[in-house]
């Protein structure tokens, strides 16, 4: 199937994916990446928000990172203990809940919701942090896998998104720029015909390929407890999955908890259309399913909202997340999708934040919150 897949985009070796002009493919998706943020803003007569995700809600959590050791086998314990994982513990954390679509939108127009966290590795300031990196930030979506397979495809989707109409756009482009954006679309279409649920009661995976320790690769995954509450969406609200999440922590008497697990990448037990590859087959693809019976999740961890903890709005505004720029040197993540979101979402909240002239309400500007008020410390 390879033969049929490699003409929309997916790359068979690394000699098919010739990063030479990569460089300059992540500059112009930077720039488009700006040119759609301020479209968008412009279109709805708001002020600049995210480029993507822009409307959510920020909550405070804590992530308990559990003994691997306890209850697995030796070998597999040994393999899950890298990085953050390596030592058992409860951290702070910060956890935003937002839908992808990079307009503000009814929560009830089809779209792809989004669940991105930050980790305080210093636990409040009383430890050191390892490698001298004092937060750890996730990603994750509810659907699997990410749409767009890699820079070329990232550009090409751009190209079509910041075009005046998006079907001259597709028609400026060449044609296997077409195919990769066409596939691109059309799986981000199919994730967004989902069920509307509340945001405590779907699953998240990451969808991109992380560093786990010096050999190995994961991806992750975060997924909810049975027992998280909540109640009927209101059809009638166009902002229904915020004011759950906001009635959920105000009113519900357990909170609701997620999960979280690591997917070893194994090419000797993976395989696409039947075969094996190597493994930079499916770290530079990001497009592709790492499908769970072959490469099975293991948990590692529980994130657990925290209750009264929603963020004010200048708490929100400032708060933002980085899975490279904040992350250890054994949970980097991995592939062209990664190298070329970085600079795109980096240039991506400074022009936000500048737009925005956030003010550091608790000392330090456009970074999580972590401590918490006096209201949670008493409950």
């Amino acid at each position: 199937m390879l033969f049929l897949t490699r003409y929309f985009g997916v790359t068979g070796s690394d000699a098919e994916r010739d990063s030479g002009d990569e460089q300059a493919i992540i500059d112009e998706i930077t720039e488009r990446v700006l040119l759609l943020q301020a479209k968008s803003a412009a279109q709805q007569n708001r002020p600049l928000g995210r480029g993507t995700h822009p409307k959510g809600i920020c909550v405070r959590a804590e992530f308990e990172v559990f003994d691997v050791t306890v209850g697995l086998d030796s070998a597999l314990g040994s393999r899950l203990a890298k990085g953050i994982f390596a030592t058992p513990g409860v951290f702070p954390a910060v956890v935003r809940f937002g839908n992808a679509d990079p307009k503000v939108n009814s929560d009830f127009k089809p779209d792809v919701r989004s669940l991105s966290f930050s980790v305080d590795l210093t636990r409040g300031g009383t430890v050191p942090p390892p490698a001298g990196i004092d937060r750890q930030d996730f990603s994750l979506q509810n659907a699997a896998p990410l749409p767009i397979n890699d820079s070329r495809a990232f550009l090409a989707v751009m190209k079509v998104l910041t075009a005046s109409n998006p079907a001259v756009g597709l028609w400026s482009i060449p044609l296997k720029d077409k195919l990769r954006a066409l596939r691109a679309i059309a799986l981000a279409q199919m994730q967004s015909r989902q069920a509307i649920k509340p945001y405590q009661q779907l699953r998240y995976w990451s969808n991109v390929p992380f560093r786990h320790g010096l050999t190995e690769t994961v991806e992750f995954s975060a997924m909810p407890s049975a027992a998280n509450e909540a109640r009927p969406l209101d059809r009638s609200n166009p902002g229904a999955l915020q004011d759950e999440m906001s009635r959920h922590l105000k009113e519900d008497g357990k909170m609701s908890s997620f999960d979280f697990g690591a997917q070893f990448l194994d090419p000797a037990t993976m395989t696409y259309w039947g075969k094996h590859y190597d493994r930079n087959f499916w770290i530079e693809n990001a497009s592709l399913v790492w499908k769970e019976s072959e490469a099975p999740f293991h948990r590692v961890g529980r994130l657990t909202l925290i209750p009264n903890s929603q963020l004010s709005e200048a708490e929100s505004r400032a708060t933002y997340f980085d899975v490279t720029g904040h992350s250890t040197p054994d949970s980097k993540p991995v592939g062209s999708i990664n190298r070329a979101r970085w600079r795109a979402e980096a240039a991506s909240k400074e022009a936000r934040l500048r737009a925005r002239e956030v003010a550091p309400s608790n000392g330090i500007a456009g970074r999580p919150v972590f401590q918490s008020t006096s209201a949670e410390k008493a409950d």
